[in-house]
């Protein structure tokens, strides 16, 4: 089987996995308590929070470890938003978030705040302008816009719009799942979140940092775990192994993601011209190294994903047809792209250029057998 899905998880990296089994040994006891096995467990969280922070590009005492990256979404969000009542419940996101994030739009809607959406152009990039002239409005107490889309692998102007939101007084939440760990992180956040299980690292862990000076208030019960941001028991081991993840991969990065930038550029290319009525979907250029979407005419996206499955390939697929969802993706409508018959191909790292070129071989015959069963020649 060639696993071609690590925008949905990245297999565990060995750096991750060392020192996971070296962790559970001394990293057990209550970083909280003032004994021995709790202090140096708390100098294991300490030391695993500095690395974070260095490479965020922030202080030790901005970020927090979470269960997951969708809870640090949810913490990002709604505790941005409460924390900025008194400057209005307006909240700006782009059309093309992940769906935590506008999970806890909705979230806020119902609670009675409003939710401006900020459309996207075709290759799914949000425009500076209008994301700035959106944050400018008054009332505006959060903006959302992540750094690059988990669909389609565009990346966004995080940078143009942290100067937006800082002219206007308004602080801008980022979703970095994708991108951290491959990318350096773009300046301008107030929040962000992350997933280590994205990176490499063990399902179970995600990042919160908030910026000082940034006001937010958590939206659960309080609990004086993690700088009262977080609650709940941490999983110190794991938190271990996702930061040992992140350094290994963040020092992989320049040649690994050129390496995979290159494979994507041959799928970009020849699925086009290997496959008729096809639709190479999101930024050619400004995009993430190792993700590549495409729609294809005539065909579902559940028959594509299990024949693919048969053929020995691990994909996924944004299409109104896939047995998660039966509506069509919200990032590929937003888009106004083809949205049946799509296949986001994601190459981990140490993914072999062999199985990329197996991967063409196979997937023009596959298209052929499905539209022929429905009739299309």
């Amino acid at each position: 089987m060639a696993y071609l899905d690590a925008a949905s998880t990245e297999p565990l990296h060995p750096a991750a996995r060392e020192a996971l089994l070296a962790a559970l040994d001394v990293g057990w006891a209550d970083p909280a308590r003032l004994y021995g096995s709790g202090r140096r467990v708390r100098l294991l969280l300490d030391q695993a929070r500095a690395e974070v922070a260095e490479i965020l590009g922030a202080r030790a005492d901005e970020v927090s470890f979470t269960s997951s990256g969708t809870q640090a979404v949810h913490l990002g969000v709604l505790g941005g938003l409460a924390g900025r009542k008194r400057a209005g419940r307006r909240l700006v996101v782009s059309a093309v978030e992940h769906s935590s994030v506008l999970h806890a739009a909705g979230v806020h809607e119902r609670d009675g705040g409003s939710v401006e959406t900020v459309g996207v152009e075709i290759t799914g990039r949000v425009s500076p302008a209008a994301f700035a002239a959106a944050v400018a409005e008054p009332g505006t107490a959060l903006a959302c816009l992540q750094t690059a889309n988990h669909e389609v692998g565009t990346l966004q102007p995080v940078a143009e719009a942290g100067e937006a939101c800082q002219a206007a007084g308004v602080p801008l939440f980022v979703d970095a799942a994708q991108s951290a760990g491959r990318l350096p992180i773009p300046p301008g956040w107030s929040i962000l979140a992350a997933s280590a299980h994205k990176w490499g690292g063990p399902a179970g862990v995600g990042v919160l940092a908030i910026r000082k000076g940034v006001r937010w208030r958590s939206p659960y019960p309080e609990d004086d775990r993690e700088s009262r941001r977080v609650p709940g028991f941490e999983n110190v081991p794991a938190v271990v192994a996702a930061v040992a993840a992140l350094r290994a991969r963040v020092a992989e990065a320049a040649a690994e993601s050129a390496r995979l930038s290159a494979l994507v550029d041959r799928i970009r290319h020849e699925v086009p011209r290997l496959v008729p009525d096809v639709e190479v979907i999101g930024d050619p250029v400004e995009r993430l190294p190792h993700l590549v979407t495409f729609s294809c005419l005539y065909v579902e996206g559940e028959a594509l994903l299990t024949e693919l499955d048969k053929a020995g390939f691990a994909v996924s697929s944004g299409s109104s047809c896939t047995a998660s969802t039966l509506r069509p993706s919200h990032v590929l409508e937003a888009m106004g792209v083809l949205t049946h018959g799509n296949v986001r191909v994601s190459l981990p790292r140490g993914v072999s250029a062999d199985d990329v070129e197996r991967f063409l071989t196979v997937l023009p015959d596959i298209v052929r057998r499905i539209r022929h069963s429905l009739g299309v020649h």
